[in-house]
């Protein structure tokens, strides 16, 4: 490929992503993040509610995982646990 070829390629790649670009603006495309009226902060909070209870159960997956007890406890562990 020759120099002049990636130019041309590049400034078509360029003029593309450049139409595209104004057609979405042009129809108010609104399913990007920077739609009006996305509420980051609620999904935020959901999120880290999430991640929350997954820390928790990971807790308690590590403390059966690791427990150098016998088996009857564990059994009784996992019914405490439901």
């Amino acid at each position: 490929m020759s120099f002049w070829t990636a130019v041309v390629v590049l400034f078509a790649i360029g003029c593309v992503t450049w139409l595209k670009a104004q057609r979405y603006q042009a129809l108010g495309d609104k399913r990007g993040p920077r739609a009006e009226g996305y509420d980051h902060t609620a999904r935020e909070h959901e999120l880290e509610r999430e991640v929350e209870e997954m820390r928790k159960r990971i807790i308690v997956l590590e403390r059966i995982a690791t427990d150098e007890k016998h088996g009857n406890d564990l059994a009784r562990e996992i019914e405490k646990l439901r």
